[in-house]
Parts: structure tokens; sequence; C-alpha cells
């Protein structure tokens, strides 16, 4: 499977987590350099995951909070604690 943006490919694995009807890579198969944390926004903190997002930065063009991490993921979502999701702009299949 891969994630892909503006034709780059951010992440590509065999090794995938599906929950909630996203599919979470592991950190090794993904384009980290092009990755930068965010602020975290109210609601973020609410969050009981403890979810961290991160702007996806690809030929110098920014994609705010196009990707995200559970940092402390209750066990409901520990499979996919410190794995990185991808969304909005970002083509997953």
């Amino acid at each position: 499977m891969k994630a892909v943006l503006e034709g780059q490919v951010v992440a590509e694995s065999t090794d995938i987590v599906e929950a909630g009807g996203y599919h979470y890579f592991p950190p090794s198969a993904v384009r980290t350099e092009w990755l930068e944390k965010v602020p975290k926004t109210a609601s973020d903190l609410e969050c009981p995951h403890g979810v961290q997002f991160y702007d996806v930065v690809v030929a110098g063009k920014r994609h705010a909070r196009n990707a995200w991490s559970y940092e402390a993921p209750r066990p409901a979502m520990a499979n996919v604690g410190g794995r990185f999701g991808f969304w909005e702009d970002v083509t997953v299949g």
C-alpha cells in the first residue's frame, strides 16, 4: 500500500494496520523528513489517544495537517500507536 502526494510516495509498506477506515503505516515506511510536527489545537488536546498532527511538505508545498500519529493510544487503538495515518490531499491505496 502507498500514500501518495503530488505524485510523490510519502509512505509505502505491506505492514499496514487498518482502524476506523484509515490505514496506518509503520514509521520505517514513511518519509518522515517530509513531515513537520504542528502545534496541537484545543480539539487535538481533547483526543483520548494523544494525537499529533503533521504538515506534509513535498517539493516546498505545505499540506497542513495531512498526517497524524497517536502518541498514547488507549487499548482499543493500541495497534496503531506510533504509526502514521494520512488523509485529505494524500491518496492512500
